[in-house]
């Protein structure tokens, strides 16, 4: 990580333990080993804009996201780049060349000021090798990983601009568990783009249009869902219970 985007680290108290021992990958360990996993964690507090790690770099720390977002992200020569994922509280990242050794495969960085915990792979695979269940937690994960990859590939492939938008939307509305009554994203208009294939301005059309609608409504910073349905049925996907 850039130092000089580094902010005093902090203690990680036991509120910041709660967050990483409700997550599914160690929500069952038993109390003995999540108190010699949390021995291994490392506090940071990145500033917006902090280089966590670079595509080719040694993947030697799973980390978690306690609070902000950070955005999972490739680069190409000429300037380009396309947003993988927004990584929010709650959730962790770099699971892929901490289990297999090899370096990272897109860039990490603060999408905002935010707080992470940091687990060193030279400690965190000899507990896992101790954990057999929690080999099997990270295959799930991993599968979960490949399903939202396959999901993305396949819009920016096959749907048309309402389609790639919409089903942007609702996989971020549900990967942050949005609240029913308050569905906001914090992700920029040129996030969005980003993440689509598509350009700024022609995202802006597409909102606004939806905006009109009341499906949408456009904050700074952030866009909030107000009519999940047909946005679900521009995606061409199976209204879900909420």
């Amino acid at each position: 990580m850039s130092q000089d985007k580094i902010i005093e680290p902090r203690q990680v108290t036991g509120s910041k333990f709660a967050m990483l021992r409700a997550h599914p990958i160690f929500c069952d360990l038993d109390a003995d080993a999540f108190e010699q996993l949390a021995r291994y964690i490392k506090p940071a507090v990145l500033k917006r804009g902090a280089s966590i790690f670079s595509k080719g770099d040694p993947g030697n720390s799973l980390i978690a996201v306690v609070s902000g977002t950070v955005k999972i992200s490739i680069s190409s020569p000429d300037g380009r780049s396309a947003i993988l994922n927004l990584i929010g509280p709650g959730e962790i990242f770099g699971e892929v060349a901490v289990l297999d050794g090899q370096a990272r495969t897109a860039d990490a960085t603060a999408n905002s000021n935010c707080e992470i915990l940091v687990i060193d792979r030279r400690e965190f695979l000899p507990f896992v090798r101790s954990q057999p269940a929690l080999a099997m937690k990270f295959i799930e994960l991993l599968c979960a990983r490949l399903r939202w990859t396959s999901d993305q590939v396949e819009q920016v492939i096959l749907q048309d601009l309402p389609g790639r938008l919409a089903g942007a939307l609702i996989r971020l509305t549900e990967r942050h568990k949005a609240a029913k009554d308050s569905r906001t994203i914090a992700v920029t208009q040129q996030e969005i783009s980003e993440m689509v294939g598509m350009s700024r301005e022609s995202i802006n059309k597409q909102l606004r249009a939806w905006s009109t609608r009341n499906w949408v409504r456009l904050e700074h910073g952030a866009i909030v869902v107000l009519e999940l349905e047909p946005l679900q049925e521009i995606a061409g996907t199976a209204a879900q219970d909420d």
